[in-house]
Parts: structure tokens; C-alpha cells; sequence
């Protein structure tokens, strides 16, 4: 099969996956995704992706199982101590000052809970465990439905527990037989959910958020897209945690770093908040609704004469200096654009809001010319599409804007480009030179910016591989203890044996099909003179132990062939 072929396959694979259980991995790195398929197919016997859907089909249950070895669950407490230490030291202190009491974290790919426990344990040994349920609240995500259960559990083996400060273990758990359970207190602090990075809504206002060792399985038009979430999800002030292997290349706009070789950062200041159209729903706070009326104060007032229609192209409000210059009056409330006089001068606004409404974007006429007797002025005419949160249009925004002054300007702006077409020219062999230079910097700078997402890809390729292997070394170390069990046991009926054989009082010996020794006891040796590790192993009629034992060939073969007692007698 071609690799074109296999790969027709897989996506097949990946579209039934989002299909059937709506999980779409499309966005995952194609090689670690392919690779932990395979892998799962190889232990149900399965060779190729088209056969693996076939199997998909007629065991559902298989799908768990998929989903486990994709969603590779690798963590422990305090993963990469070193980070932990900067977090205690210097981010949870500012989270607490900053938050006044109510500290609210995002541990997002959370798996079987370690890291949000780690995050509780920074807060309650600088809080206190009485206050920490009340003062921090630590929301858990994941999409792994099995981890978010065994988290919910919050009950760890000792080995689990090793990474853990011995005073934290006692203080934060308590022993539950042969586990150890997260203490009640530190336990309402966290709250487990289901949240899917790539296609749920973020969880907004956090001052601490966790996303380690999640964004590296992902390509890089999702991680861009994610990182866009986190950074909404933040307060201006708040900070981002990031696994080692992940870097920000692609999004560096939108934070800067606190720590880089920690991956600690925070949003970059002077951006806002909202500056960019999420792919996600919002819910306005409280204080933003009580901006409300000022907002309306500010269309009201604004310099730009604005009207808002509704969807059947009503005119719906109109502010201040859209009735001063325009001449719009309260009885043109109400009445659709088509019947006021403003629908086709100064530009045909009907024609506008047919296109704005059809391409569902703004659309826009500039240096209208609008005379007034002998008054003439230029205007800006923009027509914008209001869009609500189900992406339906609502209505449209009209604005206006005067630009009779720029466009009085342009005339004497037309009389200087004469004489600065001179000096350019003059300049424009300098500029040649420079534009030559630029571009040889430019294209040096291409190659060592695609030579370190190279390097960055495989960095993350190769993290992800340890991660699976740290998978697998977990796996062989679990089958290394059953195989001690089980050596156990089969000693333990060895030395049953012996002591059976040794308290019989007589020479006893077996034999296989082949008629070759197996068992010799104690009293065979007294008895023959041959110890056992010389007759282990022969064959029965070879041994040199002073009796006719070719004599017993006959009793030996009848035995071994079931016919014992049919009156087989030796020779003589």
C-alpha cells in the first residue's frame, strides 16, 4: 500500500472518530497521532487503518480504548520541580495579593488530576487549609472522560506520592489502606469537568492557568488558535504556565515572558482584552453590563453621525449628529431607510446595504460629494453588518465621516508630490540599494526562522516520544511485577513438590513422553548411586544404575500410552 493510500485511510479513521464520537483530531500532529494508532492497532491484531475501522465498527467498546492510548495521560505531582519552585515563590504571592481572596486557576489537560492537586497544595501551604476552599477555586479540564474519573477519586499509590514533600503528604493526605486519599478541605478547592482546548468556549477571569505538556501534540494553526482562547480566558494581570517543550512563536504578540526558560508568561500589555473575534461564545460580566448606558451616552455623543437599522432595514436610532447634519427627525424613527431621504443622499445607502447584508461585511464609499446650494463637502459612507452570537446579522451600523478637509488638502498635497518627486528621485537609486540589502537580511532571516520551527518541531516530536516511552516503561514495569508473582508461585509449588517427594520414603522418579527423567527425589540417589543432576534430563534406558531396565520398556510404554493394567507383564 502507498503512503498516499495509508493516509487516505487514516483521515477516513480520524473523519469516523469526529463523526461518531465527536472528537475531532484533525488538528493533532499527524506522526505522534499516527504512531499511537498504530500502536493500539498492533495490540488487537489489526494491519491497517481501513481494517481498524472495521473492527471500530463491530466493537464499540474499542473506542475507549483508542481514545486511552491517544490521549497519552503522563503526569505526576509537581512535574518539572524547578517550575513549581518559581510558581511558589513568586506567581502564587501576586495571584493572592492581586486577587484580594479570590483566586481563581485553570489547570487545563488536567489527566488524572496531579497537577491541579499540586496547584492546591502552592495555595494551602501560603494560605492556609482553612481557607483555601473559600479563597481559591481550581477548575480542572480535560477531554478524557476515564481520567476525569480516576481524578474525581483523588486517590494515589505511594509511588505517586514520592514527588510530594514529606510534610505535605501528611498535612494534604490521609492513608486509605494501601492508598492515599487528597484531604477534604484541599479537595473542595478543585472542581473536574470535561473541556475540550480545541473546540469549547475558555473559562474566563483566571489569574493562574496551567496548560503543560498539551499544546506540543497539536499543529501549529490550532496552537495559535488555542493560545488566542488562553489569552481571553486571562485577567490582564494573570499568568500562563506552559509545559518546557512548548514555545510561542507563532502567537509572541499576544504575551511576553515572566520566566522563558520556566514557560511562564503573561499577557503583553497595551492589548486588550477582547481585540480579537474569538471563535467562541462570551458572557459579559457584571461590570461590563453596567457600562451599558455609557456606552449608549457615547453613540449619542459622538463626533460621527452614526444610525443603527434592524434587520428589515428600520431605522432603529440615530445619534445626535446624525439629525444635526442629516437632518434626521424622531419621526424618521421606526420607518425602514428606503422611505427618508437619507437613502440617496448623499450616496445610495440601499445599494450598500444590499452588498454589506450579502457579503456579511462592511462595505464602504469614499469621497462622496454632497452639495448643499452652494455648499459642498466629501464624505466617507461605511455600511457594517451587526453580527450576534448564533453569527445571524441583526441589523446594520451606518456611519459617516466628513472628510472635506483631507480632501481640500489633497490639492495641495498634489502640488507638493511635484516637488518631491524631484527628491525622490534622487533617492530612489539609495533606495534600490537599500531595498537589495533588506531583501538578502530578509531571506537570511526566513532561513534561520524556518530552521528553528524545524528545530522546534522535533523538539516537541521527541518530547513526545518520551512521553510515550515513560507509557510504555510504566506498562513493562507493571508486567515485570506480575512475572515476579507468578516465579513466586511456581516456587512455592516446587518446594511443595520437593517436600512431597522427600517425605514419600521411597526412590520415585518420572519420566516425559520421551521417556526422559524429569523428577529424581533424594531416595533414588541413596538408592542407585547417581545424583540427579547426572539423571535429570537422560533418558530412563541409558542409565547405568545396576537394574535391567530395559525390562521395564514395556510397563513405561504402556503407562505413558494409557494401557496399564491390560496384563503387560516384563520379559521373564
Amino acid at each position: 500500500m502507498t503512503i498516499i493510500e495509508q493516509t487516505a485511510e487514516f483521515e477516513q479513521l480520524l473523519e469516523h472518530l469526529r463523526e461518531s464520537r465527536g472528537f475531532d483530531f484533525t488538528g493533532y500532529k499527524r506522526a505522534s497521532l499516527m504512531r499511537r494508532t498504530t500502536k493500539r492497532m498492533h495490540e488487537v491484531g489489526v494491519e491497517s487503518y481501513a481494517d481498524y475501522l472495521l473492527y471500530l465498527h463491530a466493537n464499540p467498546a474499542e473506542f475507549e480504548a483508542l481514545f486511552d492510548t491517544i490521549l497519552i495521560n503522563v503526569t505526576s505531582f509537581f512535574r518539572d520541580p524547578e517550575t513549581w519552585d518559581v510558581l511558589a515563590a513568586d506567581i502564587v504571592p501576586q495571584a493572592i495579593e492581586r486577587s484580594r481572596g479570590h483566586v481563581r486557576i485553570w489547570s487545563a489537560g488536567c489527566a488524572t488530576g496531579q497537577e491541579a492537586f499540586s496547584a492546591a497544595m502552592l495555595f494551602a501551604n501560603a494560605l492556609g487549609t482553612t481557607n483555601i476552599a473559600s479563597q481559591v477555586k481550581i477548575y480542572a479540564t480535560d477531554v478524557d472522560q476515564p481520567a476525569l474519573a480516576q481524578a474525581r477519586l483523588a486517590e494515589y499509590d505511594a509511588k505517586a506520592l514520592e514527588p510530594v514533600r514529606e510534610q505535605w503528604r501528611d498535612a494534604y493526605f490521609e492513608q486509605q489502606g494501601s492508598r492515599f486519599g487528597v484531604r477534604k478541605d484541599i479537595r473542595r478547592a478543585v472542581i473536574f469537568g470535561r473541556h475540550n482546548l480545541c473546540t469549547d468556549a475558555p473559562i474566563s477571569r483566571i489569574d493562574l492557568l496551567l496548560c503543560r505538556n498539551t499544546l506540543m501534540y497539536l499543529n501549529p494553526p490550532l496552537q495559535s488558535r488555542i493560545l488566542d482562547s488562553l489569552h481571553f480566558a486571562l485577567k490582564p494581570e494573570g499568568t500562563l504556565c506552559l509545559g518546557k517543550s512548548e514555545v510561542m512563536m507563532t502567537r509572541s504578540d499576544r504575551f511576553e515572558p515572566v520566566n522563558l526558560k520556566r514557560r511562564i508568561f503573561r499577557p503583553r500589555p497595551g492589548l486588550r482584552r477582547y481585540d480579537r473575534r474569538l471563535p467562541m461564545s462570551y458572557e459579559p460580566t457584571s461590570e461590563e453590563m453596567s457600562a451599558i448606558p455609557l456606552e449608549s451616552r457615547a453613540f449619542e455623543t459622538a463626533t460621527v453621525p452614526q444610525l443603527v437599522l434592524d434587520k428589515e432595514r428600520r431605522v432603529v436610532v440615530a445619534n445626535r449628529r446624525a439629525r444635526e447634519q442629516f437632518g434626521v427627525s424622531d419621526d424618521d424613527i421606526g420607518r425602514t431607510i428606503q422611505d427618508i431621504e437619507l437613502s440617496y443622499r448623499p450616496a445610495d445607502l440601499r445599494s450598500m446595504i444590499d452588498q454589506a447584508d450579502t457579503a456579511r461585511q462592511p462595505v464602504a464609499l469614499r469621497g462622496v460629494e454632497w452639495r448643499r446650494g452652494d455648499e459642498t463637502s466629501f464624505w466617507d459612507v461605511s455600511v457594517a453588518p451587526l453580527i450576534n452570537r448564533q453569527d445571524a446579522t441583526v441589523g446594520m451600523l451606518v456611519a459617516f465621516v466628513d472628510v472635506s478637509r483631507h480632501h481640500g488638502l489633497e490639492d495641495q498635497l498634489s502640488r507638493s508630490q511635484l516637488e518631491v518627486q524631484a527628491a525622490y528621485e534622487e533617492l530612489q537609486s539609495t533606495v534600490e540599494e537599500l531595498e537589495t540589502t533588506n531583501e538578502e537580511l530578509q531571506s537570511t532571516n526566513e532561513e534561520l526562522e524556518t530552521t528553528n520551527e524545524e528545530l522546534q518541531s522535533t523538539n516537541e516530536e521527541l518530547e513526545t516520544m518520551n512521553e510515550e516511552l515513560q507509557s510504555l516503561n510504566d506498562e513493562l514495569h507493571a508486567s515485570n511485577e506480575e512475572l515476579r508473582l507468578r516465579t513466586l508461585e511456581v516456587g512455592e509449588v516446587n518446594a511443595f513438590m520437593e517436600s512431597v517427594l522427600a517425605g514419600l520414603g521411597a526412590a520415585v522418579l518420572v519420566v516425559d513422553a520421551d521417556q526422559r527423567v524429569l523428577v529424581w527425589n533424594r531416595q533414588a540417589e541413596e538408592l542407585w548411586g547417581v545424583r540427579r543432576e547426572e539423571a535429570v534430563g537422560q533418558h530412563l534406558l541409558t542409565l547405568d544404575i545396576g537394574l535391567p531396565l530395559e525390562r521395564l520398556r514395556p510397563l513405561v510404554r504402556a503407562a505413558l500410552d494409557g494401557t496399564a493394567g491390560d496384563g503387560v507383564r516384563p520379559d521373564g
